[in-house]
């Protein structure tokens, strides 16, 4: 069986739902949380060298960036296929087409433009921005917005500093930005002397479009943004860590290395000062209706990520003993939290430790077709709730009435 029938038939054997293998992705400059419910001899599965595994990519087409050292498909998410064959979701998608995403997104991007991905640090990262469209398409990359949502489930500790640094204090010059970008290599650049750290909650979340610097504290989040690994960090030193001037020169085209003012220019400025920025960036869950009327059907549903035209999330939470039709307007992505049972002929299981290559029941694609046919989502424990979370791509067409 060639490698197009095999996904051709593990698609049509799912009922348009197709199962994923665990994404592992290390980070060389990250300390790993140990949230993300791998085994603890297996964080450094990949070599001391690799760095420590905190981060799981969710329904990924995108390869991670990683330097020299990167692995094949490292970052891409891969189909189980019916005969147990892993196959890179690059291939399903390719194979598919609007079968798998519809034909909204297939029309305008040929691809699932969007991942998710656990991130699980001990402590914060550094200042960083992630280039709007204009800057990275000087080095082939797309703009990256993304979100933040905190599950409660994933956060049985806070790690080192539960606070993440957004934007710039209003009436911060770009002198003062300027300044300390060229003092990067002298030490501490100081750059969080001129944000504010805001206190993380679990159980909500953040927007944090392109060309905003961020800090992310040490909470472990569930982060839905567009398919793009495009960063370069503004912080030259966190939590006593040199961080090398190579990340801050990192997606910027050749030409332009070196010269400060261009790294002011990735900087979406207006966005930075915001004096309401939490206001504007900070979300709440939104229920998608009436709490009791939900109740009563036996689930309960949040928009956690909605400020963004970009991406969109859901939590879904689906009561003890209870079995619900859901039913969506596009195509997403799914990770299981909490809870067992199953979602049409598939079986949903949450893992409390997870070996390094092995193959779960916690991770779904839900094509378009079937998003909006309805999934029949059964919790299959008398006591424990079913909580998974979902993500989807540009524009969906539900979320205009959450904002």
């Amino acid at each position: 069986m060639s490698q197009a029938q095999t996904i051709r038939k593990t698609f049509a054997d799912g009922k348009g739902i197709l199962r994923l293998a665990p994404n592992w992705v290390p980070r060389s400059f990250c300390i790993p949380g140990r949230r993300i419910k791998l085994h603890p001899d297996d964080y450094y599965a990949l070599g001391g060298e690799r760095g420590g595994i905190d981060e799981r990519w969710l329904s990924s087409t995108t390869p991670a960036d990683n330097g020299p050292l990167t692995g094949k498909n490292e970052g891409i998410s891969h189909l189980v296929a019916g005969n147990g064959k892993l196959v890179p979701l690059t291939d399903c998608v390719d194979e598919l087409g609007a079968e798998l995403v519809g034909e909204r997104l297939w029309n305008e991007y040929h691809a699932w433009p969007v991942y998710s991905k656990f991130f699980d640090n001990l402590g914060p990262l550094p200042h960083h921005i992630h280039h709007r469209e204009e800057h990275a398409r000087l080095v082939g990359r797309h703009g990256k917005p993304e979100c933040y949502f905190f599950p409660p489930q994933l956060n049985n500790h806070g790690g080192h500093f539960p606070y993440t640094f957004f934007g710039l204090l209003p009436g911060t010059t770009r002198e003062q930005v300027r300044q300390c970008l060229t003092d990067f290599s002298k030490g501490d650049n100081k750059i969080t002397n001129l944000s504010s750290a805001y206190r993380l909650a679990p159980g909500t979340g953040w927007d944090v479009p392109p060309g905003v610097l961020h800090a992310p504290g040490s909470l472990c989040t569930y982060e839905p943004q567009f398919a793009s690994d495009v960063y370069a960090m503004y912080q030259s030193l966190v939590d006593d860590q040199i961080v090398p001037s190579s990340l801050l020169w990192k997606d910027c085209p050749p030409d332009r290395i070196g010269n400060v003012d261009y790294l002011l220019e990735v900087i979406d400025w207006e966005l930075n000062v915001d004096p309401e920025f939490a206001k504007h960036r900070f979300m709440a869950p939104i229920p998608v209706r009436p709490e009791a009327e939900m109740r009563e059907d036996g689930f309960l549903e949040y928009w956690i990520c909605y400020r963004s035209e970009a991406v969109s999330a859901k939590e879904l939470t689906v009561l003890p003993g209870r079995s619900v039709c859901i039913r969506d307007a596009a195509a997403y992505g799914l990770i299981m939290v909490q809870g067992f049972g199953s979602i049409n002929q598939h079986k949903l299981e949450t893992p409390a430790l997870i070996r390094y290559g092995q193959l779960t029941s916690d991770e779904y694609f839900v094509s378009e077709t079937a998003a909006k046919n309805g999934v029949q989502i059964t919790n299959a424990s008398d006591t424990d709730p079913i909580v998974m979370l979902k993500h989807f791509g540009p524009a969906n067409p539900e979320l205009l009435p959450a904002k």
